[in-house]
């Protein structure tokens, strides 16, 4: 009797282990790529597109994959689809799957790994516009000149964006901006640092004081003047400034937020409104607007500008290549001189 068990038992599993070799050999790199799209954008149609497939295509690829995994991956919510917790968990294992992969294969194009002429290939970078106007037009520029197959996606660094999961993911490969800590699990390259100062109208009472002395702007007038601040991009909490005066117990009077941070030069020429951000940023805008920089009264921490990667991309030759355009191109931003505005 115990003999019969065992031998059930003993062929069950060779069954088993038979059948997952069978499921194993079934699938390729495209299922895994299809995978890891249909997931991210928790949509057949979008999917295709991003794939360059047809919707059919896509769907006879997820009943594949319904059937490999023994999960409907995708469900209806409201007027869209969701996807489940099997799907959520098997994200980023397909996205390393992918990129170790491409680091694999794509190595063996080019003594470097990676060929920019004539390389087709997407990058995704997300990103501030804090750190100079002319930073992501020259970056722009570049990568058309330097890889004219590729493809640029730009994201808004924003509350709606976790750039750690997207990085992880592999939805982004790269994000640059400025934290007072970074985060430690993320590669990080550092571009910059600058003085944080502040801009406002050459009619504003604080353009017109001494910048020393008893009469110079104060911090209490600081405080209490109208400032215009851009929305938050970190999910986590406050953004540099905030965490600055938070920590020294002071408060500024914000009373304008605002998306667009190029924009706000301008609404600083026209009213009392005081931006504080980098020394870089505003002195773009000091020869073409009736506005003014000067010394921020509230000492500030340095302004520091990196940017982040994820292990997924830390070996990818056209990640690599990517990063070294972005050093490139802030190193140069000093030499990039806006045109002359006729008035």
């Amino acid at each position: 009797m115990f003999e019969s068990v065992y031998k059930f038992v003993h062929i069950n599993d060779k069954k088993q282990r038979m059948n997952q070799r069978a499921l194993f050999d079934k699938i390729d790199l495209s299922l895994i790529r299809v995978l890891h799209t249909v997931i991210t954008e928790s949509s057949v149609s979008r999917a295709a597109v991003k794939l360059r497939s047809n919707q059919p295509a896509v769907s006879a690829q997820l009943r594949r994959l319904r059937e490999l995994t023994g999960d409907p991956l995708l469900v209806r919510s409201g007027q869209g689809m969701a996807p489940t917790d099997v799907a959520l968990s098997l994200v980023e294992p397909a996205a390393t799957i992918l990129q170790q992969a491409q680091w694999i294969f794509g190595d063996k194009s080019t003594a470097r790994g990676f060929d920019p002429a004539t390389a087709e290939v997407t990058f995704r970078i997300a990103a501030t516009d804090y750190l100079d106007p002319w930073f992501l037009p020259e970056l722009t520029l570049r990568l058309r000149r330097l890889a004219p197959h590729s493809r640029l996606e730009v994201l808004p660094l924003g509350t709606q964006l976790d750039h750690r999961r997207g990085l992880a993911r592999g939805d982004v490969d790269l994000v640059i901006g400025n934290w007072l800590a970074p985060s430690e699990e993320l590669h990080l390259g550092r571009l910059l640092s600058d003085e944080l100062v502040c801009l406002v109208s050459e009619d504003h009472p604080a353009a017109r004081l001494p910048k020393e002395g008893k009469r110079a702007w104060s911090a209490e007038q600081y405080l209490a003047a109208e400032h215009i601040a851009p929305l938050p991009f970190h999910p986590d909490g406050p953004g540099i400034i905030e965490q600055h005066l938070q920590a020294k117990g002071l408060e500024r009077r914000i009373v304008v937020r605002h998306p667009h941070f190029a924009q706000i030069p301008y609404m600083v020429a026209g009213s009392l409104l005081v931006l504080t951000t980098g020394r870089r940023f505003c002195e773009r805008y000091v020869r073409d607007l009736k506005v003014k920089v000067i010394r921020c009264p509230v000492p500030m921490p340095a302004l520091n500008y990196y940017q982040l990667w994820h292990d997924l991309t830390h070996r990818s030759a056209a990640s690599r290549w990517l990063r070294e355009q972005v050093r490139d191109v802030v190193r140069g931003l000093h030499q990039v001189q806006p045109p002359v505005r006729h008035h």
